[in-house]
């Protein structure tokens, strides 16, 4: 990467330089959140290409030390890129071995496209100028395309061109697996169709059926060669000196898992031949994306530090998509990035899914979904090893069994040992906490997310056994991961991991409200009087340790060996190191990552505290900060996630110390300060970690169930941190710098959950620069007028919102203007309520205009024959795919006058959009009648990724799909 950053949201790559190629790859990767391509080139070596469905695993046996293991893997799947050239009388071109006077690479953040520029200079001097685009489309999850533009730049002739289908590839993107099976993909077929090329290919154990479609677009038709396993087509392109000629490979991957598919390969024919050219795909992408970045905006001061959170928000949204939510798909640790950890499902949820409750909640609960799914296994597991209610795995990946490895390799010593991390059953508390949070952000508490909560609580409620006066929980690990057992014991575990034991007694607090929460529960899950009071006392008991003052990891922790920190300054992996040498790092008080700091992290002090004392130990003031000092002189940061956790914990009491580690995680990737690891896949976790790191450690945001609250303290080397958020249904704008904290531009520190937010501005931002500008004011003179920061101004010219009731005023007091006029004069309103315009004449408008009006969405009036009558409702609504979208209630009076709709029974209504606009003097009408229907939840994806927002706020998670079938308007012109 460039050290001069000239963008905040270009990441640019210079020069060809194999032994970087691999972490160029992961983080130039590009997706939709169901499946991502590595920036692997399409031509030459060292490359390592990897395409990743999200939840597409298979299993395989390999035999390690003697022994055989199983190990499944998120598949590397077909690869759709390779794709090159050559000049008359040269070789195919390969960079590695080519005179290149331009290389270069651009990851265009906001508009999800990666750009490589070069010029190659073959044997005979002459100069060729290659630019592909490419892009993973954001707006149809199935497609992705590369368009090549070819110039001859000093000479004129033939260029050859040779495009692939490539699927013989394995699993092989971690050089450490390289000795185990890799080799998942089986029973290959290739074909043409029409010129259009297919390759398919199945799983080994899982049975997935993959395929992929190409289409050509250039006007240089070929016939596809078939191989074994691979598909190729040549083409000729006569260039003449300095004109351009573009070649586009346009490709489908579907897959047996998906829905509305006869089978895979049919599905990818059908897809990949009616996706639009280039030019429009890219179109489509770019409108995508543009809608998420209105939802994940995070602005911070200055443009590298903006560009690398751009990067954490890009690759977090690729990975985790509106696609996502109604996939079967968890959060794989490294992302769709790469191979390392296999793809498994850890518990990097934990670090990731705060950030999606306040702007995607759909994403969250798509991730909700994938534990609940997968609570019969868990059930299974909990009952196999004796307990109750549900034992989540530490690592996941199809089914939810347990698929952490028995046996890890070394690479420091070369040695196969002996893997006991499943014993983390934190993991299970991990999840649990996002229920909670994902209610506190919501206010959505649906059964299902109170069964998996609740099963969770059975679970450690039943892992804690009587001991004294007290209840222990024995034989775990911690998040720390070095500690997996007692010097020298013969059988692995921990006792009262303090993380553990306290999280534990806080989910008995938060079971017993969820029960409360969620009376409705059928039998046998709701818990019984019983069941209430034993978690209350587990709650109350819970055995924690202390020594010297401070919080003990664990029972027998103060026993333990000081290491000696000089001898292993520098060495993150301390285990490695240690083993080795023939040591064991168990013996010693040396941590890889936060553990009982995860405490802090996770609660807040109150909390904490609060939970320590129910417990029945006093707490000093003193007891966290010496807690926090003490341990963090005894952590290796051997992962990712360790500098994300104590900048938080130290981001009160040593805001400098705090912001090293902030820059720490920040940069992790970028600059892969793990030594290799991010080309095996980014952070995802640490991605996340770093975004929740200046919402709510930086900004102080508090989600509570009674509104949020805001206490900032930013580090000095930030300036101002903005960004919109969604809470319970509603838009909020939050800025803050050193001085103050701004809620919807206004200074102050809390938000009710009931205070009011007006509804229907429509074009208020242009509104506001129209007199804005009528006046000659700067948008820093109107913020101030208004008693508003001129961040939340900007975005309320920018985006369209909904601000509340006291901040219209003041804008409108500001401008010398009224609300009613900012409004629109009756724009979003039911007719009757605005002024009526002076000598009005009539245009009508052919239908291809009234679609052009209505397409950016906004808010329209809903008609239709209720059961008690004639029925008319105001709704927000979007465009998809041709059909009016909008949402309403599950069970309210919409949802039942419509019902039928999900019998296939057309219900004919009217929709009604009306626009006028007082400023110019003019407005439309356009009405539209066609059958309304329910969307099913297989389909809400396409529905979610357009933003629509509910007319009355709230969670409102049913989508009403219009199809027009009779269109007409007019326009009304004032003189």
């Amino acid at each position: 990467m460039n050290d001069r950053v000239p963008d905040a949201w270009v990441l640019v790559y210079e020069g060809f330089e194999p032994s970087g190629e691999g972490l160029r790859e992961a983080l130039c990767t590009l997706g939709n959140g169901r499946f991502a391509t590595r920036g692997a080139t399409p031509d030459g070596q060292p490359r390592t290409p990897g395409t990743y469905l999200a939840g597409c695993y298979d299993r395989l046996d390999s035999v390690v030390a003697g022994h055989t293991v199983t190990n499944e893997d998120l598949v590397n799947l077909p690869d759709w890129l390779p794709l090159t050239f050559a000049t008359p009388g040269s070789g195919w071109f390969r960079p590695e071995r080519a005179d290149l006077p331009l290389y270069r690479h651009e990851l265009d953040l906001r508009r999800g496209v990666l750009v490589r520029d070069l010029r190659w200079r073959d044997g005979e001097g002459r100069i060729t100028r290659v630019r592909q685009r490419r892009l993973v489309s954001m707006a149809d999850p199935y497609l992705a395309a590369m368009q090549t533009t070819f110039t001859a730049e000093n000479w004129s002739g033939p260029l050859r061109v040779r495009a692939t289908l490539e699927g013989r590839v394995r699993n092989e993107g971690v050089a450490r697996y390289r000795d185990l099976r890799g080799d998942h993909l089986t029973g290959h077929a290739t074909g043409s169709e029409d010129d259009l090329a297919w390759l398919t290919a199945r799983t080994r154990s899982s049975h997935v059926v993959v395929a992929l479609a190409a289409r050509m677009d250039g006007d240089v038709p070929a016939r596809p060669s078939l191989g074994a396993g691979h598909i190729t087509s040549d083409h000729v392109l006569d260039l003449a000196e300095g004109v351009p000629a573009d070649l586009t490979k346009v490709v489908a991957l579907t897959s047996s898992r998906d829905p509305a598919s006869h089978d895979p390969r049919t599905s990818a024919l059908r897809h990949v031949r009616r996706a639009p050219p280039f030019a429009e795909l890219l179109a489509r992408h770019e409108a995508a994306w543009e809608l998420l970045w209105r939802r994940a905006r995070l602005d911070v001061d200055g443009p590298e530090l903006s560009l690398v959170v751009h990067l954490h928000i890009f690759h977090l949204l690729q990975t985790l998509s509106p696609h996502t939510a109604g996939l079967d798909a968890g959060v794989p640790a490294r992302g769709l990035h790469g191979e390392a950890y296999r793809g498994h499902v850890f518990w990097d949820e934990l670090f990731v899914q705060p950030w999606l409750d306040l702007r995607f909640p759909q994403i969250s609960r798509g991730l909700l979904r994938y534990r609940w799914r997968r609570l019969p296994e868990a059930r299974d597991a909990a009952r196999e090893a004796g307990l109750d209610g549900a034992m989540f795995p530490w690592q996941s990946g199809s089914d939810g069994r347990e698929e952490s490895q028995t046996l890890h390799l070394n690479p420091a010593s070369g040695r196969w040992l002996p893997d006991h991390s499943r014993l983390q059953r934190h993991v299970g508390l991990a999840v649990a906490y996002n229920v909670w949070h994902h209610y506190l952000a919501t206010g959505s508490m649906p059964p299902w997310c109170a069964e998996l909560l609740l099963d969770i609580a059975r679970f450690f409620a039943s892992l804690a056994v009587p001991a004294g006066d007290r209840y222990e929980i024995r034989g775990v690990m911690g998040p720390d991961e070095y500690h997996d057992a007692y010097p020298g014991a013969a059988v692995p575990g921990l006792d009262n991991n303090a993380y553990t034991n306290v999280m534990t007694a806080w989910l008995m607090a938060r079971a017993r409200d969820t029960a409360a929460l969620a009376p409705d529960l059928p039998p046998g899950l709701a818990p019984s009087a019983a069941e209430l009071e034993r978690w209350d006392d587990v709650g109350r008991r819970l055995r924690v340790d202390f020594h010297d003052g401070v919080i003990s990891q664990f029972t027998g922790y103060a026993d333990l060996l000081e290491l000696d920190w000089d001898r292993f300054a520098g060495v993150r992996r301390l285990d490695r190191a240690l083993e080795a040498d023939g040591d064991d790092v168990n013996r010693y008080k040396a941590s890889k990552q936060a553990d009982t700091l995860m405490l802090c992290y996770l609660l807040t002090g109150e909390e904490l505290t609060g939970t320590l004392e129910r417990l029945g130990y006093p707490v000093d003031p003193d007891l966290i900060s010496r807690t926090v000092s003490y341990y963090l002189r005894r952590t290796s940061h051997g992962s990712t996630l360790s500098a994300v956790v104590h900048a938080w914990v130290l981001a009160r009491s040593n805001r400098a110390q705090s912001w090293r580690f902030f820059t720490e995680a920040l940069y992790s990737d970028i600059k892969d300060v793990q030594g290799g690891t991010t080309a095996e896949g980014i952070h995802l976790g640490a991605m996340g970690g770093t975004l929740d790191l200046l919402q709510r450690c930086y900004l102080g945001l508090e989600v509570g169930p009674g509104g949020l609250r805001l206490d900032p303290l930013l580090p000095e080397e930030l300036g101002l941190v903005s960004m919109p958020i969604r809470y319970r249904g509603r838009q909020v704008f939050i800025d803050a710098d050193h001085d103050e904290a701004r809620l919807n531009g206004a200074a102050r520190r809390t938000f009710g959950r009931g205070e009011v937010i007006m509804t229907g501005t429509g074009d208020l931002g242009r509104r506001v620069i129209h007199h804005r500008e009528r006046l000659g004011l700067t948008r820093e003179q109107v913020a101030e007028r208004a008693d508003m920061s001129p961040g939340y101004l900007k975005y309320l010219e920018e985006n369209a919102d909904t601000p509340d009731t006291g901040a219209l005023y003041r804008l409108a007091d500001a401008l010398g203007t009224t609300v009613e006029d900012l409004l629109g004069g009756g724009h979003d309103r039911p007719p009757g309520r605005g002024p009526a315009m002076a000598h009005p004449s009539l245009e009508m408008l052919d239908e291809q205009e009234c679609r052009r009006l209505i397409a950016p969405g906004g808010i329209g009036r809903v008609a239709f024959n209720g059961s008690h009558g004639p029925t008319v409702l105001p709704v927000n609504y979007k465009m998809h795919e041709g059909a009016i979208v909008f949402r309403t209630a599950v069970g309210g009076a919409m949802d039942k006058d419509l019902s039928t709709g999900l019998a296939g029974v057309d219900i004919l209504i009217a929709f009604e959009i009306d626009n006028i606009d007082e400023a110019n003097r003019e407005g439309w009408s356009v009405l539209v009648q066609g059958p309304a229907h329910h969307v099913p939840p297989e389909e809400t994806n396409g529905p979610q990724g357009t933003g629509v927002t509910p007319w009355a706020g709230g969670e409102r998670e049913l989508y009403i799909r219009i199809v027009p079938q009779h269109i007409t308007g007019r326009r009304i012109h004032g003189i």
